[in-house]
């Protein structure tokens, strides 16, 4: 049925949809409006779950952890600091092998203190052992959270997954979104049937203390585990189409007229939508330019990339994220995806933008495009105010 919500409204909907047995967050900008419609839907008899009120974010997600290691279907959601606070147990859910789904409200991390978007959150746990896809609209939020539970709690997986959407742009944006009859959700993702469980009847242990002579191989596990992930994103997907009847391909990447591209930027999320009006326009004056947009930045498709930016000459990586000191994150993968081939762009070059919230308009797209010469740039950021540079860097 087609509603015009707000994202956060409309992720309420569709984990409800989906029958977690325990919910836990703690409430936190900008993710807080979907975990008060799921605690409203609560008290209200409208989900039949267990929703577990807690002091931290920390603790929510021990709750999940243990909701889910006793054999039921979980939910949370954070954001930001509220992710970081989680780290520790995060880690764990995925060392454990737990089928956790999580929603990343992204937002840029402190301090100084900022409220507002970018990815730095998502993108500095992308080492944690969680799956990660990022939607560009509302719709593909909803539907990757169905998407998201099927594939963790798949038994060749089973391991958590983060869908991350862009912290008020998705989450406080109004969209017509089509959220799925109950009756479809139940046909697409049966009541979950865990593997291994915590029972007093059947005593199990999880999360032992491994020594040197076994905790490598968990490591090994994980990895193997995420490699295979790519090819049962794309059959998952295609069973969510004759379903549902939306088509997301593998999953992977979303090709924007990247065919006779000369130019392509490479990003993720929301600002997708701002980089095809781009490319519209451009292509309309005669320009071959085009998007390439990373679905699945954990696990990451090397080989899918490379296959669609092979013939392309110069290809710009956009990131709403940095690492200080380093080369910046989506771009560091990109790169490593074309590495070492006999064939590949002449030219890829690395921007940054949209930290903190600031406005990527077309304009900036359009910088990006031309600043996508012949000589290659790293990390260059773009839409600085010199003015406050001069204030705050003395240059």
């Amino acid at each position: 049925m087609k509603e015009f919500l707000e994202g956060s409204h409309a992720i309420a909907e569709i984990v409800k949809a989906c029958r977690p047995g325990v919910v836990s967050a703690y409430p936190i900008t900008p993710q807080t409006h979907i975990v008060e419609d799921l605690a409203q839907m609560v008290a209200n008899g409208e989900l039949k779950s267990e929703f577990v009120n807690v002091e931290s974010e920390h603790s929510a997600a021990s709750v999940v952890l243990g909701g889910s290691a006793a054999g039921v279907r979980v939910y949370t959601a954070t954001s930001s600091q509220g992710l970081f606070y989680m780290q520790e147990v995060v880690f764990n859910i995925a060392g454990m092998r737990l089928p956790v789904v999580m929603t990343c409200a992204n937002r840029a991390i402190s301090a100084p203190i900022n409220i507002w978007n970018d990815q730095q959150d998502s993108i500095s746990l992308r080492d944690a052992g969680w799956i990660q896809i990022y939607a560009e609209d509302n719709q593909e939020a909803v539907d990757f959270h169905l998407l998201a539970y099927r594939l963790a709690e798949d038994k060749r997986v089973m391991l958590p997954v983060m869908v991350c959407m862009d912290g008020f742009i998705l989450t406080h944006g109004m969209e017509t979104v089509d959220i799925p009859e109950q009756e479809k959700v139940d046909k697409f993702l049966p009541p979950y049937s865990p593997l291994y469980k915590l029972d007093p009847a059947e005593p199990i242990s999880m999360g032992l203390l491994a020594d040197p002579d076994y905790y490598m191989e968990t490591r090994f596990a994980i990895q193997e585990t995420m490699k295979e992930s790519l090819g049962y994103l794309s059959e998952i997907s295609s069973e969510f189409n004759g379903v549902f009847g939306r088509d997301y391909k593998d999953l992977l990447v979303e090709e924007y007229q990247t065919k006779d591209a000369e130019k392509v930027i490479v990003a993720m999320g929301s600002v997708c939508g701002t980089i095809k009006e781009a490319v519209d326009q451009q292509r309309a004056k005669g320009k071959k330019v085009g998007l390439l947009r990373i679905i699945s930045f954990r696990p990451f498709p090397y080989a899918r990339i490379y296959e669609v930016l092979k013939d392309v000459p110069r290809v710009a990586v956009l990131d709403k994220a940095v690492s200080l000191g380093g080369y910046a994150p989506l771009s560091v993968d990109v790169k490593a995806a074309l590495y070492g081939k006999k064939k590949g762009p002449k030219v890829v070059s690395s921007f940054v933008a949209g930290l903190g919230g600031r406005d990527i308009t077309l304009e900036s797209i359009n910088e990006v495009f031309r600043r996508l010469t012949a000589k290659e740039v790293s990390s260059d950021f773009i839409d600085l105010k010199p003015e406050l540079l001069k204030e705050e860097y003395g240059r």
